[in-house]
């Protein structure tokens, strides 16, 4: 995997992991009802719930790629365009966050519980099965092996979604108050936004 796809990926996966959603929300809640110790048993459910998506993405778009090209260039597109709408929808967005303070309602839940909560947030989200399978195509090269690209990606993904994860956790009620800042919010969407607006350019005309 070349550099130049690195430094392209990184920045981009980054934003958009930063950018506040249903786990990041979640591990910010339980940051600030239970602990980041604790919280830490939520993020190692998620983690595993993240790189589970992200794999079954890749290798179904490998099986796609190789058996049924045509479709293949379909779903390509169709990604593509689904990544222009939502980085459109970013640069629209009035930086509102919706918190759901009962999701991080755990002082009697166990450590298994904390992390099956967490895996199943990541999982049983569509929009992050919809975003890896939009996402990753451009990332992968058909020439080259499959496991040592899947490899490289998740371990990068992994490492931003979890140093991400941290940051809500860690910032707390002061992080909360930073973001429901809307110029704060509005303005980590739209680098967001057109970042994933680009890749979904990129990942149409390739």
């Amino acid at each position: 995997m070349s550099t130049t796809v690195l430094a392209v990926f990184i920045p981009t996966f980054f934003f958009v992991s930063l950018t506040p959603g249903m786990c990041m929300t979640l591990s910010m809640t339980m940051g600030m009802t239970i602990g980041m110790r604790r919280t830490l048993w939520m993020m190692g459910g998620e983690l595993l719930g993240v790189g589970l998506v992200a794999a079954a993405s890749v290798i179904g778009i490998a099986a796609v790629m190789l058996q049924y090209p045509l479709i293949f260039t379909l779903v390509k597109c169709l990604g593509g365009l689904y990544l222009i709408f939502r980085g459109i929808q970013m640069w629209l967005s009035r930086g509102r966050m919706a918190i759901d303070l009962n999701a991080g309602d755990g002082q009697a839940q166990s450590r298994l519980q904390l992390a099956l909560q967490g895996f199943i947030t990541a999982v049983a989200n569509p929009k992050g099965w919809a975003f890896f399978i939009a996402l990753l195509p451009p990332f992968i090269n058909a020439q080259q092996p499959l496991f040592s690209q899947l490899s490289i990606l998740l371990s990068i993904i992994l490492t931003i979604e979890f140093l991400c994860l941290i940051l809500y956790a860690g910032g707390g009620k002061s992080l909360n108050r930073l973001l429901t800042k809307n110029g704060n919010i509005q303005r980590l969407n739209r680098i967001a936004g057109t970042l994933m607006s680009g890749v979904g350019i990129w990942l149409a005309l390739s």
